[in-house]
């Protein structure tokens, strides 16, 4: 699939697009919000347990293929925060979720061709991911609260030191942290290892800053009564 290509520029509208509309009529009530979410939850539990099936019934597992990458971990975590609606996890999932599954839908690392199922499921995996996660935030359902994007982000370094652990210990490069996608991607612009891991880290935070911005809580203004009072 050529990078935005017309399938793929279409593929990334339509996700833009179901995410918008989902999340108007969700806040709008024109959807039930719990209906809403446990079918996204539900749904993407479902598509990711056929492709465990197909996938391991084909490669086996082994430790070099556990879905311990960014995206495995953010997908559950969107799933889990549709079905439960826990704050701190709709929180991780919302900036985890579109800042890394948006990237991977905008430059996809693909290793089948399209229409192939695997390709397919990349985009219904990622695309729901933030789908979900827009559902949850702009919809209304859940509402994000100060210290969020802090909260997140040490979370994040806390998951890649413990999976730069497991890349050790078993050769692998889950995350990304031992070398570069093959494909087209922004940790391109940030040089060799291991400075791309710092440039990914400060995109990662900067990403997580323009998420906060259009969902961060804003004081509000005082009173008449309160200013009057103040007022010598």
């Amino acid at each position: 699939m050529p990078l935005f290509g017309p399938l793929h520029l279409t593929l990334i509208a339509a996700i833009a697009a179901v995410s918008i509309l989902a999340s108007l009529l969700v806040r709008a009530k024109r959807l039930p919000a719990r209906a809403t979410c446990l079918a996204i939850g539900w749904g993407l539990v479902i598509n990711e347990l056929i492709w465990w099936t197909f996938r391991y019934s084909r490669e086996g597992l082994h430790a070099t293929n556990l879905p311990l990458q960014l995206c495995d971990v953010s997908l559950w975590l969107s799933a889990l925060a549709c079905i439960t609606r826990a704050r701190r996890m709709v929180e991780f999932a919302y900036f985890v979720g579109i800042a890394g599954a948006g990237m991977a839908v905008l430059t996809p690392n693909l290793y089948w061709p399209w229409p192939s199922y695997p390709a397919i499921y990349f985009f219904i995996a990622h695309g729901g991911i933030v789908i979900a996660v827009s559902v949850l935030v702009f919809g209304r359902v859940v509402a994000l609260e100060p210290g969020a994007v802090w909260r997140a982000f040490a979370v994040l370094l806390a998951f890649a030191a413990a999976i730069g652990v497991v890349d050790k210990l078993a050769g692998a490069d889950y995350m990304f942290l031992c070398e570069k996608p093959k494909g087209a991607s922004l940790l391109d612009s940030f040089g060799p290892w291991p400075w791309y891991l710092v440039g990914g880290a400060a995109l990662a935070l900067a990403l997580f800053w323009l998420l906060w911005l259009p969902v961060r809580p804003t004081r509000p203004s005082a009173s008449p009564a309160s200013r009057s009072s103040a007022s010598p």
